[in-house]
């Protein structure tokens, strides 16, 4: 699964720039999916969604590939992961699809980091 990923969409970032966006992509879709990180990405998870039931067994989850590449304009990415797990009803599925978009944001004292975006 992973090879085919990449043969689909060549790499166009840096690997650094890669790393560490499918990181952070792998935690955020870990925190929404579980229920476990969910306090990391406050911008992302709202308080109030803090005490929501994880949908999936955090034993039960797994990602299964994963790419990041550039979305459009410069500054923005998006991370393609595809993830298997088994829901609270035990009903186990993969190839689930699932994407988090980031863009870049500067520092105040120089540099850059990559933030996740809501999408509405």
């Amino acid at each position: 699964m992973q090879r085919a990923l990449e043969a689909a969409w060549p790499p166009d970032l840096s690997a650094g720039d890669e790393r560490e966006l499918l990181d952070a992509g792998r935690a955020i879709l870990r925190a929404d999916a579980t229920g476990f990180g969910r306090a990391r990405w406050p911008d992302v998870f709202s308080s109030a969604g803090q005490g929501l039931a994880p949908a999936f067994a955090t034993a039960r989850f797994r990602i299964q590939a994963g790419i990041a590449r550039r979305d459009g304009a410069d500054g923005r990415a998006v991370v393609h992961l595809v993830w298997a797990g088994a829901d609270r009803a035990g009903a186990f599925s993969d190839g689930r699809i699932s994407q988090v978009h980031f863009s870049r944001t500067t520092m105040l004292k120089g540099g850059s980091r990559w933030t996740p975006q809501l999408r509405t």
